[in-house]
Parts: structure tokens; C-alpha cells; sequence
């Protein structure tokens, strides 16, 4: 136990034996202190109440802490396990009133997928590793070759000198393998060249001996050098990623492998920067883990001393800037300045999208108001990120969460945003909040939902923050009936709602003219002999890489699309502000383009043809052009009963055909060229339903009712009882 340093909720030990895993944790006496009952779970990363409770026993005891020791038993929960995908370990407690709340348990064991076990049938493994926080999860994943530097050391002459070693389990549970030549991958950021490197298989005999029950071969190691000076480019900073390409038999069969990126287990003893003399001039090399992962990170580059020390004091700077200290005096000053100083009545601050585009609602009621009421003072709150784009347009803003931001945004008399604001932020109370969101309804929000799969996120967490928010909004904008009923139900929102229409669709009716879409085709350089399909899908909340940056994956066979309809028509194609990756289109040049990153997807809507989406509100607002619709709706089965859930029928009212192929969708353009598109019924009963406020007025009503203080009078239809 001396040997022991104990941390709360942190495993000291993780191993594997016959298919079951023995996981030991130490917990804080305190930490259970007044808890009656505790259990440990594993959770699916993926659907929240599928929880695998675990055995555990106590071991042993310290002043302070608890010892358990969990058991994990993969041998009967395979099936399971494997289709679950993803696995968090929790400790759960049961405190006030029987609340149930959960923890994480954590590891900094960077060797856990020594401890893999493989699913031949399904061609899986299955194995524990440390999340980028740091927490303890079991994946099952398609079979990967892990690699990892255990030792580096910088010579003066440039020379790097490694070792390391590798670890691909199906390869080591397999008969009749030999191992080949290991080699040292090498990429940069400069050009596409990959050039490999011969290293030296060594025994790892340290390793075989501490994870006696994996199979492990004894030739797992390697060692090698390479000479950095060879690498530099005196222009430009050259960055470097390393992997393990391994050769090896089975079973006669030449094969080949190359592992993920190279991660490293400790630079204690090298120092983190190093400057070496090259035909006189000076070379700084650069060594270290990312911050998260832990990939070796390697950068050579031409050293200068003023843009080192200017690189210093900006990443301290930022440091400093993103610290919980600094945000906690923010918030407090916040909350003192907004007392302090007077609310200035004819200050008005937009936000869109976080900051990060000039667009929607926000957009639409601030052009209404620069053009009428120019008496008023209009300032834009902008990302960071999306300062140099804000900087081409003719509008006021401000850095969020600047000093001159924080000045502001205590003294406006409004705020007008179309998604919710950090939660850390207090609302002054001269402040007047409309929040005009930014979609009607189709899929459940808020406290309609039944799971949230968000990262960073559970259900309980994410319905409690997002009330704390609408607590905060004085207007809630809706565009319809149907939608009033369902935002004071799932927003649980009982102040002012105004049901004018969205003001971000009074474009489609002003600017809906010839010489307008002519004008915007030559803008956007597309051809004016050829129509236009706009493909404009949501986002899925389980396919994602982290908090806020989501996945998505292209099933429309662009290609076959090409083929049958590239004569008469281009795909112009815009993903969700959410989706973080950008649409490789090289191949379709002429007859694909993206314009994800177009800051207001209106004037795509106004060119286009044919709408092509699934499951998002853009159908909604392209309704009001009265134009074509076709729905891409592949996983629609997955969407609507795992994920979201509907609030209406969508199957039976969707005002276009819903189509699962690429095949479908194409026939589907093809018959609407055939029988000269005319609007159904359905189409009519839809338009009555959601579009009959919007007339080209929204904005007017907008700021009649929250500037003028004039009361709108609503138009209602029929209940949402009789279109469900």
C-alpha cells in the first residue's frame, strides 16, 4: 500500500485474466461519506440507459482512501459489449432524495490496449484505453496497430535516437506469423512526401514478463535514429508525425501494417526545446506530447529570437485567457459592471451562431433596423475566429468576450440571438433578451427529448442547462402556431412569445426575382444554363469528434448523380454550421460545390432549383419559395426512433417525396423535369400549416412588438393534434 500514491476516483491497477478484466480504484473516504448505497457502471457512450452494473469488493483501506477492486467480465456480455461501441466506467451514488449522481473514474495508463481482447468473428477488439480527459473507457473497435516512443534523445549534431515499441493483438493471437521489417513511417506538413525509415526489431522482455497473459511476442521493440538536419526547411516551420509500418508473414502471405499515429510515454528527460547550429545558422527543434493525445509532436524550424519571445508571451496570454480563474473575475465583473453602469436604451447587440456567422433572424431584424432606425446603435458580437470575415462587412462588432465585449454587453438595453449564450453569463437585469432560434420544429428539443447523445453532455445535464438559458430570454420568436405550442412545452417558456414568422425568410419574399438570382449565380461564379439542386442535410448527434464538432458522412453517390443528371443540373451542397470537416470535391469539379462555409444559407435558397435534405428545418423555410423538395432519408428508422424523435408524422406530411438511394432521389429529379412540378395538396396543407405568416413582414413585426412595444395580433390555425 506504501507504494501506493492515491488520487480520488483513479485506477491504480488495470489486468486481464481468462476474459475478465480486474480493475482497482482508489475512492476518497469523503467522497462516499453520508452515501448509503454505490455501485460501479459501465455506460454506453452511445445510449446513456444501457448501463453494465459490475461487481466490485473492497481490498483494502488507508487513512483516507478505499481500495476496489471491479470486475469487468467481457466473456458474458460479448454481444453486448461489442455492439455498444463505447463504454465509460462510473462510480454512481445515490445521495439526496435517492438522486442518483454519476462520476467518472480516471487512468493516465497510456499502455492499456496491452489488454485487448479480439473478436475474431466480428472483427473487433475490444480493450481499454484513457479518453483525451483522461478517463477510463473500453472500446470495440476494427482491428488497429498501436505504437508508442518510450525513448527519445536530441544529439547536438541533430541526430534523434529512438525506441519504442508496437502492438497489434490479432496479429499476436494468431498461428503461424513471422515478423518482417519494422520501419519508421515519416510525414510532414510542408508536402505529401512519406519517406520511411529501416529501424532495429529489439526484444522487450520488460514488457512480455508485465503482460504475461497477452500473447505478447518478445521482438515488440524497436530502436533507430534519424538525423533531423536533413529535414530542415530554413523558409518554413516543418512539422513532423511519425508511424510504424510493419511487415510481417501468416501463413505464407506477405502482409503489410501501418499503425495510428506514434504517441509517446514520457520527455521528462528531454528538454522541450533545443537549438542546434546548422551552416551558421541557428535551428530550433521542438519536442513534445500533445496536449490531449499524446502524440509525439516534432517541429524543426529557422530560430529568431523576437518571434520566440512574441510566441511565448501570446501562449502565456492565452493560457491566462482561458483559465477558470480568469473567467470566474469575468463573470463576477460582469455581474458588478451591469449594476455600476447605466443601460444605454438604444444599444442593441446581435449574436449568430455562437458569433461565428452574419446571418439568420439576427441578421434580418438588424438590417430592418439599421434601415429604419438608424438612431439606434447596432453592434455584432463576433468569434474570434471570424473576426477577419466580420471585418469585410459594413457592420459594428466586437471580440467576444473582449474587455470593450464585456463593456457592451453589460450597458445594451437588448440582446438578439438565435441560439443560447454561455451559461456563465449573467443577464442584467435593464437587459431585454429576444431569442429568435433558429428552426421550427420537426425533430423533439429540450424537454421533449427522451435521450441526448451530444458529447460533453447526458440528458438530465442537458435539459437542466438548457432551462437555466430560456429562464434568461424575455421574447421567444416563433413562426408559426405549431411551433408556439411546442417551444412553451419544450423550452417550458411562459413570457413573451411572438408569432410573426421567421424575419430571416423575408428575403425569399422581397428578393425573389430573375435579375436577383442571376445576380447571385455570377457571384458565386455558377453556371446560368443549368439548374440547381441544393443539398442541405442536419447533423447527427452520435456522429461526432468532440464537443461541438460533428461528423458527417456523405452517403449521396455524388458520382452516379453526375453521370445521369450532370447535362441539365450542378449540386451546390451546404452541411451544418455544426459539421466540423470540409467536403473534398476535387472529382466532381464543374458539377459539385461547397458552400458550407457561406455565412447565410438564404441566398442558396434563392437560386436553387430543387431542395434535397432530411431531416432539417431548411425544408421549413424553402416551402415559402414553393419549389421542389426531395428528402434523402437513408437512416431515417435510426433517426426518428433512436435519436431525435418527430413531433409529427413526417413519413405521411413531409411536403416532397422521401427517398432511401441515390437511384430513388435521381428518378425523383427526373420525374419532376418530366411532369413540369406542380404543388400537391400535401404541399398546400403543409404551406398553411408553417409558411402563412411569412409575407416579407417578420422583421417589422420583430421589432414592432420589442422596440415600439406594439402588440402583433396572431393568426392562429389549426391545432397540432390534427397534424399529428
Amino acid at each position: 500500500m506504501e507504494n501506493y500514491v492515491f488520487k480520488n476516483r483513479k485506477t491504480m491497477n488495470v489486468s486481464l485474466d481468462n476474459g475478465v478484466y480486474y480493475i482497482e480504484v482508489a475512492i476518497k473516504q469523503s467522497f462516499l461519506e453520508g452515501i448509503e448505497e454505490y455501485s460501479f457502471v459501465l455506460t454506453n457512450r452511445y445510449n446513456e440507459d444501457d448501463i453494465v452494473n459490475l461487481n466490485f469488493v473492497k481490498k483494502n483501506q488507508t487513512d483516507d482512501y478505499y481500495l476496489f477492486e471491479i470486475t469487468v467480465p467481457f466473456c458474458t456480455n460479448i454481444n453486448r459489449f461489442i455492439d455498444g461501441e463505447m463504454w465509460d466506467l462510473h462510480i454512481l451514488r445515490k445521495i439526496e432524495d435517492n438522486t442518483e449522481s454519476k462520476s467518472r473514474i480516471r487512468t493516465r495508463d497510456r499502455q492499456l490496449n496491452f489488454h485487448t481482447i479480439v473478436q475474431e468473428d466480428k472483427g473487433k477488439m475490444f480493450y481499454p484505453f484513457a479518453t483525451k480527459k483522461g478517463n477510463l473507457s473500453f472500446y470495440a473497435n476494427d482491428y488497429k496497430l498501436f505504437s508508442m516512443f518510450d525513448e527519445l534523445n536530441l544529439q547536438k549534431d541533430g541526430m534523434l535516437q529512438f525506441s519504442g515499441y508496437f502492438n497489434y493483438p490479432p496479429l499476436f493471437q494468431l498461428k503461424g506469423f513471422k515478423f518482417g521489417q519494422v520501419s519508421l513511417l515519416i510525414r510532414n506538413n510542408l508536402t505529401e512526401d512519406e519517406r520511411i525509415v529501416p529501424i532495429k526489431s529489439v526484444d522487450r522482455d520488460d514488457l512480455v514478463e508485465k503482460y504475461a497473459g497477452s500473447n505478447l511476442p518478445k521482438n515488440i521493440g524497436f530502436k533507430g535514429e534519424i538525423n533531423l538536419l536533413d529535414e530542415i526547411d530554413f523558409d518554413q516551420s516543418k512539422y513532423f508525425m511519425f508511424y510504424i509500418v510493419l511487415d510481417y508473414q501468416i501463413n505464407g502471405s506477405q502482409e503489410q501494417l501501418t499503425s495510428l499515429r506514434m504517441k509517446c510515454s514520457s520527455l521528462e528527460n528531454l528538454p522541450s526545446k533545443s537549438i542546434l547550429k546548422v551552416k551558421q545558422k541557428r535551428v530550433q527543434v521542438k519536442i513534445k506530447a500533445t496536449k490531449i493525445s499524446k502524440y509525439l509532436s516534432l517541429s524543426v524550424s529557422r530560430y529568431n529570437f523576437k518571434t520566440e519571445v512574441v510566441k511565448g508571451l501570446r501562449k502565456r496570454w492565452v493560457k491566462t485567457r482561458r483559465s477558470k480563474r480568469l473567467r470566474k473575475w469575468y463573470k463576477s465583473a460582469f455581474a458588478i459592471i451591469s449594476l455600476i453602469i447605466p443601460a444605454n436604451k438604444k444599444l442593441a447587440v446581435f449574436e449568430s451562431y455562437h458569433g461565428k456567422q452574419y446571418s439568420d433572424s439576427p441578421r434580418a431584424i438588424y438590417e430592418y433596423m439599421k434601415e429604419h432606425y438608424p438612431e439606434y446603435k447596432l453592434v455584432w458580437s463576433v468569434d474570434r475566429a471570424s473576426m477577419n470575415y466580420f471585418a469585410q462587412k459594413d457592420v459594428e462588432y466586437v471580440r467576444r468576450f473582449s474587455i470593450r465585449w464585456l463593456l457592451i454587453m453589460t450597458r445594451a438595453k437588448y440582446w438578439i440571438n438565435n441560439v443560447r449564450f454561455p451559461l456563465w453569463i449573467p443577464k442584467p437585469k435593464h437587459t431585454i433578451y429576444v431569442q429568435t432560434w433558429h428552426g421550427t420544429p420537426l425533430k423533439r428539443l429540450a424537454m421533449d427529448m427522451d435521450e441526448v447523445h451530444m458529447p460533453g453532455t447526458n440528458t438530465n445535464k442537458y435539459k437542466k442547462n438548457f432551462l437555466r438559458e430560456a429562464s434568461n430570454w424575455d421574447y421567444l420568436v416563433s413562426p408559426n402556431a405549431y411551433s408556439t405550442e411546442i417551444f412553451e412545452r419544450a423550452f417550458q417558456f411562459d413570457r413573451n412569445m411572438i408569432e410573426s414568422g421567421y424575419p430571416r425568410n423575408d428575403f425569399l419574399h422581397n428578393s425573389n426575382n430573375e435579375e436577383t438570382i442571376n445576380e447571385l449565380k455570377s457571384k458565386f461564379n455558377l453556371p446560368l444554363d443549368k439548374k440547381l439542386i441544393l443539398y442541405a442535410p442536419t447533423w447527427r448527434d452520435n456522429q461526432f469528434y468532440r464537443k461541438g464538432k460533428y461528423k458527417f458522412n456523405l452517403e449521396l453517390d455524388l458520382a452516379r448523380m453526375q453521370e445521369e443528371l450532370g447535362d441539365s443540373y450542378i449540386v451546390i451542397m451546404r452541411m451544418h454550421y455544426l459539421v466540423a470537416q470540409n467536403m473534398d470535391l476535387t472529382e466532381f469539379e464543374g458539377f459539385a460545390y461547397d458552400f458550407s462555409h457561406l455565412e447565410d444559407i438564404r441566398e442558396l435558397y434563392l437560386i436553387s432549383d430543387i431542395l434535397v435534405t432530411d431531416y432539417s428545418s431548411v425544408f421549413f423555410d424553402y416551402a415559402n419559395l414553393r419549389r421542389p423538395m426531395i428528402f434523402f432519408t437513408y437512416d431515417i428508422e435510426d433517426y426518428r426512433d433512436n435519436l431525435r424523435g418527430f413531433y409529427f408524422d413526417f413519413e405521411e406530411k413531409a411536403p416532397g417525396l422521401l427517398t432511401k438511394t441515390t437511384e430513388e432521389l435521381i428518378e425523383e429529379v427526373k420525374n419532376i423535369e418530366r411532369k413540369q412540378f406542380q404543388l400537391s395538396e400535401r404541399f398546400e396543407e403543409f404551406y398553411q400549416k408553417f409558411c402563412y405568416l411569412e409575407c416579407g413582414q417578420s422583421a417589422k413585426r420583430v421589432v414592432d412588438e420589442v422596440f415600439l412595444k406594439k402588440t402583433i395580433p396572431v393568426k392562429k390555425v389549426v391545432s397540432n393534434e390534427d397534424y399529428e
